[in-house]
């Protein structure tokens, strides 16, 4: 029963030390205003809501990708401030703040762990 119980531990804290893992790597790509780097944490496919456009559901991994690098490069992304993230059973939720040089734009990621990796499956930005 010990050595369940501290199987059960460890493998719990594994998991725990992936997510942190992917998710400081999100921040990371997100801070460098980096769009390709962050599209390497994209599901195969995500939804996607930018301001003044209609959000796409189901948008595959590369046209989403270059859908947000050209919203960084048309509004000046600069960086990013993380203001909450959590975690609710498989899902991780981060908001925070894109900077530019105006006052920015708020964004907020829905990752969800699939195929024992966490990957982006929502991004809003208003």
């Amino acid at each position: 029963m010990k050595k369940l119980l501290l199987l059960f531990f460890v493998g719990l804290f594994s998991l725990s030390f992936t997510a942190k893992v992917d998710s400081d790597g999100v921040i990371k790509a997100l801070k460098a205003a980096n769009a390709e780097q962050l599209a390497t944490f994209f599901d195969s496919f995500i939804d996607l809501k930018l301001p003044e456009k209609d959000e796409v559901k189901n948008m595959g991994k590369n046209q989403a990708g270059i859908a947000l690098k050209a919203f960084f490069a048309d509004n000046g992304i600069k960086g990013f401030e993380l203001t909450s993230q959590r975690e609710m059973g498989g899902t991780m939720y981060m908001a925070g703040k894109l900077k530019n040089a105006g006052k920015g734009f708020n964004i907020t990621l829905m990752m969800k762990k699939s195929d024992d990796k966490q990957g982006i499956i929502t991004i809003r930005i208003n």
